[in-house]
């Protein structure tokens, strides 16, 4: 059970960290853009016996890496939507909530054990059961009990997670 619960929190925690690159723009694709300017500039000049036109052709190449764009449209064309969805964010509490659930659980619960009472109950339960099989009673101690059919001796025994187990003894 406790690995289910591991495998589950893993899961729930890749999907929470994927979501939330996602959401903030770590998993967007990059364009590139390139600009191109041209300039070009013409000179007459004058000389006083002829007449000298030249023209100056300068072009500049500028490359742009970033996210890719988007546009958004919309039927009202006033405004245009950009960001998360709320129901995203409201998907990624949920999740991350599960998560610190899930781990508050596995942590907190292989601890106390049972109680005493209990823990007693359990074993005249489990008693109870063989002696209606044929097994008498011979000996009780907190815990443990010893049970007898004939040659054959038997120790009864709940342990502090409260698991009851039997085994043969030597008679």
């Amino acid at each position: 059970m406790r690995k289910l619960l591991g495998l589950a929190a893993l899961f729930t925690a890749g999907l929470l960290l994927a979501g939330g690159l996602t959401a903030v723009g770590v998993a967007d694709v990059t364009s590139t853009e390139t600009i191109s300017t041209t300039t070009t500039v013409q000179e007459t000049t004058t000389a006083p016996a002829e007449t000298v036109v030249s023209t100056i052709q300068q072009t500049t190449t500028q490359r742009l890496t970033g996210p890719a764009k988007t546009t958004a449209t919309t039927a009202n064309a006033s405004s245009t939507s950009s960001g998360t969805p709320t129901w995203v964010w409201v998907v990624l509490a949920i999740l991350a909530a599960a998560i610190v659930g899930l781990l508050v659980a596995l942590f907190t619960r292989g601890g106390g054990g049972i109680s005493g009472e209990e823990r007693q109950r359990r074993l005249e339960a489990a008693v109870a059961s063989w002696a209606a099989q044929g097994w008498a009673l011979e000996n009780q101690a907190p815990g443990s009990a010893i049970l007898r059919r004939g040659p054959e001796v038997m120790v009864v025994s709940v342990d502090d997670q409260g698991q009851v187990s039997t085994r043969p003894a030597a008679s």
